[in-house]
């Protein structure tokens, strides 16, 4: 009998084609085929622990689970055997990431702005989104810390006003060559635009947004955008244009698993607003 040959691949390819699955929307096969690479280098070892942080986040996200503060735990472990500090920003971002996420969804709906949540952990996470855009290494990836503070301060504190400057701060350090941080700034800015009824506007950084995401092999994120764009169909009274939208966003989220997605478009279809601001819970 012969034994079957074993393909080797650099471990960078490896954690380049994860992170492309999962941006597909193929969480499991992302994390399978991390989890079958075997190194005994601790750096690479470290590199695939990272990414399968990151993509468990993704599928917490967008699918619903509850897998990342296991993957943040086995980063760390991994990463606390380095001899040098390797990843420990990226890593950090991830767990500035979950514990925002895990703020925003609380019970399993979006819960915005701070009533009902421990200001002592808000302003903590608001402290640490602040230290990761000092100690980033280069401009993007200060430019994705300054947009989850964007983002902290838009959706947890109700700050409205104070959150499109981050956004712009990192749409610059998006242009600079990341496609999926300059369409986060520009879904963000949109909806900006969008509460201020500048709707020719919004639609411009949507539609670009969109565009980006979909270059990017961004699955889950392009459908959230394209449901941005069913909510501009809506303003400008095509309810026919916009539920035909929603309909095959809601069709496309559910066959790849991405319920959040999913919910939403479902709830656009029964007349709910996805882009509702922030407001204080009462």
């Amino acid at each position: 009998m012969t034994s079957t040959p074993h393909a080797v691949l650099p471990v960078d390819v490896v954690v380049a084609a994860a992170r492309e699955l999962a941006r597909a929307g193929r969480w499991p096969s992302a994390l399978d085929l991390l989890d079958g690479a075997v190194t005994a280098q601790p750096h690479h070892r470290a590199a695939i622990a990272l990414a399968g942080a990151e993509v468990a986040l993704e599928h917490d996200w967008f699918g619903g689970t509850d897998t990342v503060a296991a993957r943040i735990t086995a980063a760390d472990r991994v990463l606390s055997e380095l001899t040098e500090p390797v990843g420990l920003w990226d890593l950090d971002f991830v767990r500035l990431r979950h514990t925002y996420f895990r703020l925003l969804r609380g019970d399993g709906t979006f819960r915005f702005g701070p009533a009902g949540k421990d200001p002592d952990e808000l302003a903590e996470l608001r402290r640490c989104a602040l230290e990761l855009c000092e100690r980033a290494a280069d401009d993007v990836r200060r430019g994705w810390a300054r947009m989850y503070l964007g983002l902290i301060v838009d959706n947890l504190f109700a700050e409205r006003d104070a959150a499109p400057a981050h956004y712009e701060l990192a749409l610059s350090a998006g242009e600079s060559g990341d496609d999926l941080l300059t369409r986060e700034a520009l879904r963000h800015l949109g909806d900006h635009d969008h509460d201020d009824l500048d709707h020719a506007r919004a639609r411009e950084r949507w539609t670009r947004a969109t565009a980006l995401g979909a270059r990017a092999g961004n699955v889950p994120g392009t459908l959230s955008q394209l449901l941005l764009l069913a909510v501009l169909a809506r303003d400008r009274g095509d309810e026919a244009g916009a539920a035909a939208l929603a309909t095959e966003v809601a069709r496309w989220a559910g066959a790849i698993g991405a319920v959040r997605i999913e919910a939403q478009a479902t709830g656009f279809l029964a007349g709910v607003d996805p882009t509702a601001g922030p407001e204080e819970d009462s």
